[in-house]
């Protein structure tokens, strides 16, 4: 890739996502430009940059989860408050790169006096003059898309895993699973995306899944897996019990093997061990949330990551010039 060479282009990672940012600065083969992060003994904090900024493009990378380190209120605030002050030293535009974008599965009102949390999450970003967001993966797109009144950008993890599994699994006879009846249309593109990898047809099959005030049920498989190597493809892994009762669902109906693949893995309560069930062979996820809440020996012998530096990258240098994501993604006509 050629470097992208204009001055006015700066590159900040917040120290949590510091990691990801020097993989997407080595992408971009220009330097993270320098900030400071202040904490106070009452919990507040101070961030500002430590380079001129004024009538710059500046894209910060800062991927809203919890971690050990900072809740996700707190990494939320304090991407707003530099993206703020970076508008208010003069940037000419601000660009918020957040692979994992928070408080995006309440996207609508499902009972009396529901929070639509996506809306009032756009209005913060909105508030501090920001630019553009670039995410992944959302759980709902649509209501990503009309929540926010800054320019959104979506990106999506699918090309990555096609390869990925296209490599993998070789001759291998596949199948494509959706874990609910919701994700059939996240599905069938990822389904499309392995015929075209692999060159061969793939059926797509889907679990029934029924939510009823926390509790998950439902083990029919819809679509046939036996004999098949089936992958099940979700947007986040959060306590991993749909994917361990899909696996087991598909392992009873004599599949092969079953993989899982999410483009973000959050791994919450008691993943570690729900995750350990025999019928799911591996689990793919992306860098968007590092695996830090799962046992090393449980990811070296499960958890296969992959990095998602280089497709950021490209996705900064086509919008520093104009590009097109749509092209980068090479995505499938719907």
């Amino acid at each position: 890739m050629a470097k992208a060479g204009k001055s006015d282009l700066k590159l900040f990672a917040l120290n949590t996502s510091r990691e990801l940012g020097e993989g997407i600065s080595k992408t971009l083969k220009i330097p993270l430009s320098k900030h400071e992060e202040r904490d106070f003994e009452d919990g507040e904090h101070k961030i500002r940059s430590l380079e001129n900024v004024r009538n710059g493009d500046v894209y910060v990378v800062q991927s809203l989860y919890a971690d050990d380190q900072q809740s996700v209120n707190d990494k939320l605030c304090r991407l707003l408050f530099f993206i703020g002050s970076l508008w208010d030293a003069g940037a000419r535009q601000v660009t918020s790169i957040t692979p994992y974008l928070c408080y995006m599965r309440k996207d609508r009102k499902t009972k009396p006096r529901d929070p639509v949390t996506t809306r009032y999450i756009g209005a913060l970003f909105e508030a501090v003059n920001t630019y553009r967001i670039l995410t992944m993966d959302v759980h709902n797109l649509q209501a990503y898309q009309n929540g926010f009144r800054c320019r959104t950008e979506h990106l999506e993890a699918q090309e990555l895993f096609a390869e990925y599994f296209a490599r993998a699994l070789g001759q291998e006879k596949i199948a494509v699973m959706s874990p609910d009846a919701g994700g059939v249309k996240r599905a069938e593109q990822f389904r499309q995306r392995m015929e075209r990898a692999t060159g061969r047809s793939i059926p797509l099959v889907f679990l029934e899944k029924i939510r009823s005030k926390g509790v998950v049920s439902g083990e029919t498989v819809v679509g046939q897996v036996e004999g098949k190597t089936v992958i099940i493809i979700d947007d986040l892994i959060s306590s991993g019990t749909t994917l361990a009762r899909a696996a087991k669902a598909c392992v009873e109906m004599n599949a092969r093997k079953v993989y899982a693949a999410a483009t973000h893995g959050a791994f919450l309560g008691k993943a570690a061990e729900v995750l350990r069930e025999k019928a799911l062979q591996e689990i793919v996820i992306t860098n968007s949330i590092p695996p830090f809440r799962l046992p090393g020996e449980l990811i070296k012998q499960k958890v296969n990551v992959l990095d998602i530096a280089p497709l950021l990258g490209e996705a900064i240098l086509r919008l520093y010039n104009g590009g097109s994501l749509i092209e980068l993604m090479d995505p499938i006509d719907k």
